[in-house]
């Protein structure tokens, strides 16, 4: 292992994959109106005489003023859009097939590794930091570690929600610290229209489906072409506005279950008011530790969940309107991608910059939980 006292981590590549199929928010509009329709039709009586609330439609409009997510890949369109359904249908695989977790995983860990040069058989980690594991056992993290092909290392689950992935950069760079590994693959396989609810009208256009992958490694061993990790920080603070109750021990007290109610749920303003300057002033103290200004800050990647809370945080960190070049976003495309979001932000908006350019990972969500990992090009 790397001699401890002088084991720097530093990001050496990301991978990205992206399910093909892509639900616009006419397409879902569309879908949630006439479902709408259909349910006040049948529950006209008990709406009549007050019973029970009428289903409000919706509009691109209002999910594209709320949030500024304009579509979301998906690994199930049909059925998600079929007004009888909503929700995706995915074939259960045998033990002996890849999950598809697992498999998504892969395709984003490859490419991870492809663009460093590097054997899966030298990584001496795997861990699958996301929102929602396919199971509880064994870990999705230990069958991607096998399905890559990765030497005599170790491979683990962990899930912050929304902030897992930053959660895992900075577990991976510590154990890089700590000699206990050189080449770490921290992997979020998200496949998030699982967990929602997509007859809810207040947030079923949140979420979307996708993997990344971040390969963290010792300096003295990863290409060229990297970025070292300056500093990480996390935070958590225990909150019942973002949550999900859907899991084994639901089947314990059938007689209350929905599984309607047990999914992704929010109170949306009272995240926003609180998230907000939480992140905020948790970037502003880790940057005066590390004597970073926000005018040397080329570029922030923010977590993609709002793009209005993207602007307050990157307003308040920069001191001014952020351009679309300095806080870039890739919510039109991909919506709320959880673990995912700050990670395709900087896989896909990162390749221009420069060495000694200094940037910022960030991310936010259900717990609350924060992460922060500033960077820097290293050539």
């Amino acid at each position: 292992m790397t001699d401890q006292r002088t084991a720097k981590p530093v990001i050496a590549a990301t991978g990205l994959f992206t399910p093909p199929q892509s639900i616009s928010n006419d397409e879902l509009v569309a879908s949630y109106n006439l479902y709408a329709e259909r349910w006040n039709a049948r529950h006209a009586d008990a709406i009549s005489d007050g019973s029970i609330d009428a289903k409000t439609s919706s509009s691109t409009e209002f999910i594209e003023k709320a949030s500024g997510i304009k579509a979301r890949h998906v690994m199930d369109k049909a059925s998600i859009l079929d007004p009888e359904i909503m929700e995706p249908r995915l074939p259960e695989r045998s033990d002996d097939e890849p999950s598809m977790m697992a498999e998504i995983g892969v395709k984003a860990a490859n490419m991870a590794l492809e663009r460093a040069g590097r054997d899966p058989a030298d990584v001496d980690a795997v861990l699958c930091a996301c929102s929602n594991m396919q199971r509880p056992y064994p870990a999705m993290a230990v069958e991607i570690q096998d399905a890559l092909g990765c030497g005599e290392g170790f491979g683990f689950d962990m899930n912050v929600a929304c902030s897992s992935a930053t959660f895992g950069i900075q577990t991976a760079a510590d154990f890089i610290r700590a000699g206990h590994a050189r080449s770490v693959l921290v992997v979020s396989p998200e496949i998030t229209s699982g967990h929602l609810n997509w007859r809810d009208r207040d947030s079923h256009f949140i979420f979307g489906d996708v993997a990344t992958a971040v390969l963290v490694e010792s300096s003295d061993i990863a290409p060229a072409d990297h970025w070292e990790i300056l500093g990480t920080r996390l935070k958590t603070s225990f909150s019942n506005n973002i949550r999900n109750n859907f899991g084994f021990l639901n089947r314990a007290h059938p007689e209350t279950r929905d599984d309607d109610d047990k999914l992704f749920v929010q109170e949306g303003r009272k995240v926003f008011k609180e998230v907000v300057p939480m992140v905020s002033a948790m970037i502003a103290d880790h940057m005066e530790k590390l004597d970073i200004a926000g005018t040397q800050l080329r570029r922030l990647w923010l977590h993609q969940a709002n793009a209005n809370m993207n602007r307050l945080i990157a307003h308040k960190v920069l001191g001014h309107e952020a351009s679309d070049d300095e806080s870039p976003t890739v919510l039109d495309e991909y919506a709320n991608t959880s673990s995912a979001g700050s990670i395709i932000a900087f896989h896909k908006h990162s390749a221009d910059l420069v060495k000694d350019d200094i940037g910022l990972i960030c991310s936010f969500g259900a717990g609350y939980s924060a992460g922060t990992v500033f960077i820097r090009k290293a050539a």
